[in-house]
């Protein structure tokens, strides 16, 4: 398809207040609406904010306005920039380069651009088997879709480029002469796609499925479990598409369960269990965790890896204490399932709920469980998810392996 050209932003000049621009020197890549002590016209989603220092009017960072959202500014970086399509083409091919480990296994799949910590807030782009979905959660970067695209093509040269949106802007499609699962380069002849990790195939729908299409953040977990698994019985918790799963079955496992409360879910995990050779049985269960894990406790059910990876508990921070809770819960039944010497993997991906806070609530319910176990590791993002240390809203997923010892 060919898009609109992009628009010629204007340059507005923007000083902030003292707290705010104190986050922008220790390189924080948001600016909010009522850290903007004053602006020198009015800006459109798009334009570019060059910020200066308070006291000397030293040029201190530049980004781009955002009039939809309370992150009026995402910073794309300290000092000064022509942000032209060569600053594109760098700044994607400096993030593709930082994957390239990851391309050396036997993996087709993998994140290309993580918003924020590739100095592309609201930006997402991930890579299926040579085709790019790239994903807007912010209408400052509308306005520069065909320079994106640009460098994409430029960086990994994909066979096609879809374009996925956030709910708000999916709101204003027709505003933005834009359709949720479009194709912008290229071509998709088929929305489902089959890619790999590490060996493991899989499938993604680029158009309608979640995100966009698929969680590639538990790419390394998932391989960490398929490579203890020969022989065991698995308990997956949240399968949502069998990603644990099918790495499980993958590696060896003896029985693998697949529990989830979304029937599209485990549909998903059957085609994907259909897509890799497996000797192991392998159940799917529709239902809701918390009451089914009662039921298995209840029944004396023990598995050798009990993995529970809920969704987020916590989309805002009222929300975090409740959550807390509910891992708490969570921790407590999943310690009930685990065989001697078996494994239990507690993950969180709410990023409201900091890590500490989250390894602190299911350690004190492990430690005052009858069943002992010991802190094997924790581990968080995978390499194509990168932590970028002034951002910590960014670090949303953390994992914990406990090992049962009697």
């Amino acid at each position: 398809m060919n898009l609109p050209p992009d628009i010629e932003p204007q340059s507005i000049a923007v000083k902030l207040k003292t707290a705010a621009e104190r986050m922008i020197r220790k390189e924080h890549p948001w600016v909010f609406n009522e850290s903007i002590e004053k602006e020198s016209g009015t800006p459109n989603s798009g334009d570019l904010a060059i910020i200066y220092d308070h006291r000397s009017n030293k040029l201190l960072a530049i980004g781009l306005f955002d009039c939809e959202s309370p992150i009026r500014i995402k910073v794309l970086q300290k000092g000064g920039a022509r942000i032209n399509q060569d600053w594109f083409n760098s700044k994607i091919e400096s993030s593709f380069k930082k994957r390239e480990e990851l391309l050396k296994t036997d993996t087709d799949s993998y994140r290309l651009i993580f918003g924020e910590a590739d100095g592309l807030p609201g930006v997402i782009c991930d890579v299926y088997a040579g085709i790019a979905v790239l994903k807007l959660y912010s209408a400052a970067w509308v306005g520069h879709l065909n320079k994106l695209c640009n460098a994409i093509e430029n960086a990994i040269k994909p066979t096609g480029i879809v374009l996925r949106l956030s709910r708000s802007l999916q709101r204003e499609e027709s505003k933005n002469n834009l359709e949720e699962g479009m194709v912008l380069r290229g071509e998709l002849t088929e929305a489902n796609v089959v890619f790999k990790e590490h060996g493991v195939n899989f499938q993604a729908n680029l158009i309608q499925g979640h995100k966009t299409g698929f969680f590639l953040d538990h790419r390394a977990n998932r391989k960490r479990i398929g490579e203890m698994a020969a022989g065991k019985t698995v308990l997956d918790v949240f399968s949502y598409a069998g990603g644990f799963s099918i790495h499980a079955l993958a590696g060896g496992a003896e029985r693998v369960l697949s529990l989830d409360i979304s029937e599209p879910a485990l549909e998903l995990a059957k085609v994907n269990a259909g897509l890799n050779k497996f000797n192991g049985f392998y159940e799917l269960f529709k239902g809701d965790a918390f009451r089914q894990l009662g039921i298995m406790v209840e029944a004396d059910e023990k598995f050798d890896i009990v993995i529970i990876d809920p969704p987020s508990f916590a989309k805002q921070k009222s929300e975090v204490e409740t959550a807390l809770v509910q891992y708490a819960r969570l921790a407590k039944l999943g310690a009930k399932l685990v065989n001697e010497g078996g494994i239990l993997l507690l993950a969180s991906c709410s990023s409201r709920v900091s890590a500490d806070s989250f390894f602190d609530a299911v350690e004190y319910e492990l430690s005052d469980s009858d069943e002992e176990f010991i802190d094997v590791n924790r581990y968080y993002h995978d390499l194509d998810h990168p932590k970028l240390d002034s951002f910590p809203e960014g670090s949303y997923l953390k994992c914990g392996y406990y090992k049962r010892i009697n």
